[in-house]
């Protein structure tokens, strides 16, 4: 008997840094009716995050892309226009240009302040934003079973993604420095590999009943099972600073789990790789982007990027039809046509210096590339 397709439901959750638009600092501190006007504005899909300089939305529990897309240029819309009345911007980049991670102050709740007395510097550190999406997957041994096989995909999919060329100033060299930072923490990096939802209920409960942590929650995998939903929860990428960026990224994600069920619905399944081999993708994604390729494991060579989009344009393109989202899918070819906002970061700041600009002026300019562009596109109409 052929088991029903899963509802493959979708939420989308962003991340953003409050700036200063005169200094173009980090708000260390943000005024509290900022938040509670917010919360107002977006009903209910904004919460504060570890650091109070930043912000996290959130969508509904989306039956196609289309709505998620929809109500992610909503809310940022709404937190722009909220934050500018405070003399505020919101940036969609996992790192800022040049802000000093040991001048912020983490949120005061009960979660966090856990989160800081548990971790220590490297929790001071995380002032770094991301973007997790959440595809539904109703059956428990299903969500695992793809867990393990859809860790392939993630170094391509935070290629596309990167945001985070800076760190307190200086060119970091690395297309995600938010990476190196989030690495810092326990229980980071790819997936562990489980045969069974019940392998994975095993693990969690002996790390529960030592008393480690409370739930699964505490968990940092790159794509995970999420501890509140019944969804597979994509976390590598990076924000994306331009919304159409994010939207071809959550796409590819959405048709690549689908791809992986029709495998698996036919008989079929992706070969599994072991981490060493993946986290070698992982580490050249995060350091050079799509910009030196990666490692095709089945030839046993570096691949230009363009190549391998192509190929997954092309596994997902009866699930792009399935679920109208072609064009998202396809508009990842113009992020690698004109770079994604790390290497357009890097653009700015180097305009700035030929211009004359000193390195706090070039910085500046990158912060204002970034409030601009948080917020370009978000009137075009969405066609998914």
């Amino acid at each position: 008997m052929t088991r029903a397709e899963p509802p493959f439901t979708i939420g989308i959750e962003e991340e953003y840094l409050l700036v200063d638009r005169q200094s173009r600092e980090l708000v260390v501190d943000p005024p509290d009716s900022l938040l509670s006007r917010c919360e107002a504005e977006l009903e209910g899909h904004v919460s504060p995050e570890f650091l109070q300089s930043q912000i996290e939305v959130g969508t509904s529990k989306c039956d196609g892309l289309g709505q998620a897309c929809g109500e992610i240029r909503s809310f940022r819309r709404g937190v722009a226009r909220v934050a500018r009345e405070y003399g505020l911007a919101p940036i969609a980049a996992s790192t800022h240009p040049f802000a000093s991670w040991d001048l912020q102050k983490h949120t005061d709740k009960e979660r966090y302040n856990v989160l800081a007395r548990d971790i220590q510097a490297p929790a001071r550190r995380l002032v770094i934003c991301g973007m997790h999406v959440h595809v539904g997957l109703d059956d428990d041994d299903l969500r695992i079973d793809l867990l393990s096989q859809v860790a392939y995909f993630l170094p391509h999919l935070l290629a596309l993604s990167t945001s985070s060329p800076f760190w307190r100033g200086q060119d970091s060299g690395l297309k995600s420095y938010r990476l190196a930072v989030f690495d810092e923490l326990p229980r980071t990096g790819l997936p562990e590999h489980f045969d069974s939802w019940g392998e994975y209920q095993r693990h969690i409960r002996v790390l529960v009943d030592a008393g480690l942590f409370e739930d699964a929650s505490k968990l940092w995998w790159d794509v995970r099972p999420s501890a509140r939903f019944p969804t597979l929860e994509l976390r590598i990428p990076d924000v994306c600073t331009t919304v159409r960026d994010g939207f071809a990224v959550a796409a590819i994600y959405l048709c690549l789990l689908r791809m992986l069920w029709r495998l698996k619905r036919d008989n079929q399944r992706w070969r599994r790789y072991s981490n060493l081999l993946v986290n070698e993708n992982r580490w050249r994604a995060q350091r050079y982007g799509f910009d030196s390729g990666l490692v095709d494991f089945g030839r046993g060579e570096i691949v230009p990027y363009p190549e391998l989009l192509e190929e997954i344009v092309a596994l997902t393109a009866t699930d792009a039809e399935h679920f109208g989202c072609r064009a998202e899918i396809e508009w990842a070819r113009e992020i690698v046509r004109r770079g994604t906002s790390a290497h357009r970061q890097l653009a700015a700041y180097r305009a700035a210096r030929d211009a004359g600009a000193a390195p706090r002026e070039a910085l500046n300019a990158v912060v204002d590339f970034l409030i601009e562009e948080t917020v370009a596109g978000l009137d075009e109409p969405t066609d998914i």
